[in-house]
């Protein structure tokens, strides 16, 4: 999160499509991201390494990438950092042992938030902040509940969860740093289409809302 005032676009694979079509869907939305996530909890970590192969032969540049988990295999990679769980080793363990990653921790409360700003993460996605289909029956957060995280955490923030271009206006006004999308972009007819809608929702609220200010 080099600059600040930048709102950023994550966009998280979906753990249900084989490498081809991940590359390929990558290879031509990325211009419009700024994080793209490998999410593919099923994947060997020979897998990974051969996929980011495959997407830097196909123009994604490696400062855009962020393994989920594989600390190792984003180091050993060279590419940009890691994205931490619930059931990820500990932020401030992984920070020692690999200092060059820029690490990202998923929480789901303002405690988990504040224990991974002092463990050292560099940004935060949270969520889910509307219902989602990648979240059955898991009920939103809402928008206050994410003002309210904005307020006390003091690192960046990513919210997540059933966000549509529409529902960027209301994100951007709390705060937020940027967006995760998973299954509006990589399972969409048409994804480049559906990226380019969300980058340009997310920039047009950013002019807004810092002409505002």
């Amino acid at each position: 999160m080099e600059n600040e005032k930048k709102r950023q676009l994550h966009v998280i694979s979906t753990g249900n499509q084989s490498r081809e079509e991940l590359v390929e869907i990558s290879k031509i939305i990325h211009p419009y991201v700024d994080i793209l996530h490998l999410r593919e909890k099923k994947w060997t970590g020979k897998e990974l390494t051969e996929t980011i192969g495959h997407l830097a032969a196909a123009g994604v540049p490696l400062r855009k990438l962020c393994i989920n988990d594989r600390a190792d295999i984003a180091c050993i990679n060279n590419v940009r950092g890691v994205q931490l769980g619930y059931h990820s080793a500990p932020v401030c363990m992984v920070k020692n042992v690999f200092p060059s990653l820029k690490i990202g921790a998923s929480v789901h409360t303002i405690q988990e938030g504040q224990k991974a700003h002092e463990q050292g993460a560099d940004y935060l996605i949270y969520g889910n902040i509307y219902s989602t289909p990648s979240k059955p029956g898991k009920i939103g957060t809402g928008v206050e509940r994410l003002r309210e995280f904005v307020l006390k955490v003091p690192v960046p923030v990513i919210a997540i969860g059933g966000i549509t271009p529409i529902r960027v206006k209301e994100i951007v006004r709390t705060g937020a740093k940027g967006i995760a999308v998973l299954s509006g972009i990589f399972l969409a007819k048409d994804p480049l289409e559906a990226a380019r809608s969300y980058y340009e929702a997310l920039h047009k609220e950013v002019k807004q809302f810092d002409d505002s200010v």
